[in-house]
């Protein structure tokens, strides 16, 4: 292969373990950037010749052989493998040795510093896209489980804490609202990010007359970021809010999945899980472990890992700082790992089985306390002095857990549930 894109005449070089230190892992990240970061070039030749430093048959060439190399890469056939650098270096050389010298003026008036900004935000948008539609599938999930068990009566926790009775609407009900709101703030941190850094160059500009809003327009993006400081500055940045959405809704993951390992314990045996999300031990033949939804509990882990690194990296002056570098890998490693653990919750929540009896009888006399001493106060006693006397009340024997969730008729309460409120939310974000 040739040598590195940045050399020049009569110049070494870093040695062999110096510039795999230099590489890291970027060769192997890139697998997931290597389409955007074609796609990208192709809007920038494009733009190139709009402004006629490539003439309209070079255009032609060079965006034939990028297209080629798309379809190459997608049918396997071309691998990033060292000694490329990265996915930009391994760009120029393939249509240097595909087309000849032409090859060569692709580069033209962009650094690889504004090139791995576009092709970082288009894979942030794209993942973010995913995102969205995986929280809207979780919360579409468990609104048809909310509805279809509305009212089979559980018990309500606090403190991990018997508290009153509950419904497993209100409860499925609550997560599929969490997931809806997630979805509506990724959205909005769509709309943040999807501002193009393509042709701010290594920072200050270029003496060409870039064609920056055609660029931005070819690749989907709202707007451009103009100041070129500015886009070096925000790396990490906008990564760093792709990941704080993301680290929300693997919060909410995280909660359920404390739920449902808690639930579909044999001191609760609220909940069943299918076969498929359950492992043995090596050791005990009579253990069915929870393994799946111990992992998808542990995913968040590493969104707010990757957080932390990400924040420590960005302690930097103005400009482009090779420190930048560091910032990829957990961008990358955090949605790799959690977009697959929100589509497995959302097959786990589809065919997970309840126990609607075992709930039921779960739920003892101390728990009608607080419905006893807000009848009181609807006849006109104090709460305060009702709260004393309702565990001394002579009724609780004889209540029961469908007329506790009867009277619960506050909107969201296990009467009034508003789960047609949260699908006409949900119908706005598809």
């Amino acid at each position: 292969m040739a040598s590195h894109i940045w050399s020049k005449e009569n110049q070494t070089g870093a040695d062999e373990t110096v510039q795999k230190f230099l590489a890291g892992k970027d060769i192997l990240l890139d697998r997931h950037l290597f389409l955007f970061d074609v796609e990208a070039t192709i809007a920038h030749v494009n733009g190139l010749s709009r402004i006629e430093v490539l003439s309209d048959e070079e255009c032609q060439t060079l965006v034939s052989g990028l297209k080629e190399l798309a379809a190459l890469y997608q049918a396997g056939d071309y691998e990033l493998n060292p000694p490329h650098e990265d996915s930009h270096s391994a760009i120029e050389f393939w249509l240097t040795e595909k087309l000849g010298p032409i090859g060569g003026k692709v580069h033209t008036g962009r650094s690889r510093n504004d090139q791995v900004q576009v092709a970082l935000r288009l894979y942030m948008r794209d993942r973010l896209n995913s995102l969205q539609d995986l929280c809207v599938s979780l919360a579409e999930t468990l609104l048809n489980r909310a509805t279809e068990m509305h009212d089979w009566a559980m018990p309500g926790y606090t403190h991990l804490q018997r508290a009153v009775p509950s419904s497993v609407g209100l409860w499925l009900g609550g997560m599929a609202e969490a997931f809806t709101d997630i979805a509506h703030m990724v959205s909005m941190t769509k709309q943040w990010i999807n501002s193009s850094p393509l042709g701010s160059a290594a920072g200050y500009g270029v003496n060409l007359p870039l064609d920056r809003d055609g660029v931005a327009k070819e690749l989907g993006f709202d707007r451009v970021q103009i100041n070129p400081q500015y886009v070096q500055n925000s790396r990490g940045r906008y990564e760093l809010q792709a990941l704080n959405a993301l680290a929300q809704a693997t919060l909410e993951l995280r909660r359920l999945a404390w739920d449902l390992s808690l639930f579909s314990s044999s001191e609760f045996s609220f909940v069943t899980m299918p076969e498929k999300f359950v492992t043995g031990s090596s050791i005990m033949p009579n253990k069915r472990n929870p393994d799946v939804v111990e992992l998808l509990r542990a995913s968040h882990s590493v969104v707010e890992g990757a957080l932390s690194e990400l924040q420590a990296s960005l302690s930097l002056p103005s400009g482009y700082h090779r420190d930048l570098q560091m910032t990829k890998e957990p961008l990358l490693r955090s949605f790799e790992q959690s977009l697959p653990a929100l589509e497995i919750m959302t097959d786990l929540v589809a065919n997970m089985s309840l126990k609607k009896e075992t709930m039921h009888d779960a739920i003892d006399s101390d728990m009608y306390t607080t419905d006893v001493a807000i009848e009181a106060a609807l006849k006109g006693q104090t709460f305060r002095e009702a709260y004393k006397v309702a565990m001394s009340s002579d009724s609780l024997d004889s209540r029961t857990p469908e007329a506790s969730l009867k009277a619960r008729v506050s909107l969201g309460g296990c009467n009034n549930l508003g789960l047609d409120l949260i699908a006409q939310r949900l119908k706005k974000l598809k």
